[in-house]
């Protein structure tokens, strides 16, 4: 029996390819504020926190906290209605949850997308294999808090011994600490696999394939 019956996933750079619309709709903000663009690369950087913080990063130093709460809400209202545009699954990320529904696995996301978002897109791409998903909101404390994962694992009613944590980033190796689980980390995401050995990660897989391999491994 493999040791794990529950997979809680990160999304952006784990299950989805999602950084073109997160910059289009960066640089949307930061242009209707008058601002200057922002590389696809300095994008990439400035992602995992939330958007709060993306755009605290993205916005010029030394913005005023008013015209910084500007630019989050256009980002917000644009990314919502723009969100499907450039995004999609990584390859081979279908096919993973498929299996791993198909051996019985309780599967969830938590993000910390706003969770409008984040449930819109696992709606979409993901409408049959992932029943629950969670993101930032109000009621929640975000990642690298614990709580999003522990709700997760409620609302599947699963056996948390029996549950392990998979994400792109050195957030999603502490929310995975925090949450008292194993963590597999994917190279294919926002981060390289340097940088997550250098934030302390206790598996690296490279490939969705051997990412199902060692989910079912006994």
């Amino acid at each position: 029996m493999s040791r794990f019956d529950t997979a809680i996933f990160d999304l952006d750079g784990t299950l989805l390819d999602t950084l073109q619309d997160l910059a289009d709709s960066t640089n949307y903000a930061l242009a209707v504020n008058h601002m200057p663009p922002r590389a696809v690369d300095e994008v990439r950087r400035f992602v995992g926190n939330g958007v709060a913080l993306l755009m605290a990063r993205a916005v010029p130093e030394g913005t005023p906290p008013e015209a910084e709460a500007k630019a989050l809400a256009d980002f917000r209202a644009h990314y919502i209605n723009n969100m499907e545009h450039k995004t999609a699954p990584y390859p081979g990320i279908p096919e993973l949850l498929g299996a791993l529904s198909a051996a019985g696995f309780h599967l969830a996301v938590v993000s910390n997308k706003f969770d409008g978002a984040v449930k819109g897109l696992c709606h979409n791409f993901f409408p049959d294999t992932i029943p629950v998903a969670i993101g930032e909101s109000p009621s929640v404390a975000k990642k690298p808090a614990p709580d999003t994962v522990l709700r997760a694992m409620a609302e599947l009613g699963c056996d948390p011994a029996r549950a392990v944590y998979i994400g792109d980033s050195d957030v999603d190796i502490l929310t995975a600490q925090n949450a008292g689980l194993p963590c597999i980390s994917v190279s294919w995401g926002f981060r390289d696999t340097a940088f997550l050995e250098a934030h302390g990660a206790q598996r690296i897989v490279d490939t969705p394939e051997q990412l199902l391999a060692a989910l079912t491994e006994d």
